[in-house]
């Protein structure tokens, strides 16, 4: 097994849970760090902006810049700058900064995000009739979660709406964030290693921990956030570490050294 050089963190379920920092998130982060192994934060979030979510972790006692953050939306928009691409955005109007500069006049795709409660019928169906009236539908998701854990309850997340516009249109949506194997291979070349090199810890067994070992990368599931015992017996995706939280599976991680 080769040494352990770099680690992905999953940030909601696995660092926090809404405004407050999970159990012993923010000593476990510091423990990597003071190993001199390098951290990314993998975050599939698309309700606000990178400098809005590492102002607000801060806040929280985590130490991290912008750099170190791989999140959906600036991905997104530099596929939309490079491909000339002008989209109908139904995204949170949050992180509509983030698509500064990108044309949105006569729209030629779609670019869902997680909306929360601007996923209404009325924007949904703004976007169904932009995809229907194109030859070839072109969808876009931020994601791919079925549901992530907030205030305590599970909620819907941008995958099963974009489900719903695939259903409707026969558009096959394009993935920017996790699963897709790209994702995480920015993170990899931002630290300059090589997948055997890395673990990816996240709550998701699929997105995060299915999706990160597709590419080569060793995935933890934590018992934190949206992790449901049943995870534990997926037919398909078998983690290689399961820990109760993060600074459980940083203690495995450290051992691997």
């Amino acid at each position: 097994m080769s040494k352990v050089n770099g680690v992905l963190l999953d940030i909601t379920g696995v660092l926090k849970e809404g405004d407050s920092p999970i159990k012993n998130s923010v000593e476990a982060v510091e423990r990597l760090r003071e190993k001199g192994i390098k951290v990314r934060f993998v975050t599939n979030e698309t309700q606000e902006t990178k400098n809005s979510l590492v102002s607000r972790l801060s806040k929280m006692g985590f130490t991290l810049t912008e750099e170190e953050v791989i999140s959906p939306c600036p991905a997104m928009a530099h596929e939309l700058r490079r491909n000339g691409l002008r989209p109908h955005l139904l995204v949170h109007p949050t992180v509509l900064e983030e698509f500064d500069g990108v044309s949105t006049e006569n729209p030629n795709c779609v670019v869902i995000g997680d909306c929360a409660e601007h996923f209404s019928y009325e924007n949904m169906n703004k976007a169904f009739r932009v995809l229907i009236n194109m030859s070839e539908p072109l969808l876009y998701s931020l994601g791919k979660g079925k549901y992530f854990r907030e205030d305590g309850e599970l909620v819907l997340d941008v995958g099963s709406y974009a489900a719903c516009l695939e259903y409707a249109t026969g558009a096959k949506s394009k993935i920017v964030g996790k699963p897709e194997p790209t994702f995480f291979q920015t993170a990899l070349d931002m630290m300059q290693i090589k997948p055997e090199e890395a673990v990816m810890v996240g709550d998701d067994l699929v997105s995060d921990v299915g999706g990160a070992q597709g590419c080569g990368i060793k995935g933890i599931l934590v018992r934190t956030g949206k992790f449901r015992p049943a995870d534990e017996r997926h037919p398909e995706v078998k983690p290689f570490f399961i820990a109760d939280d993060l600074y459980h599976a940083v203690d495995h991680i450290i051992s691997l050294l």
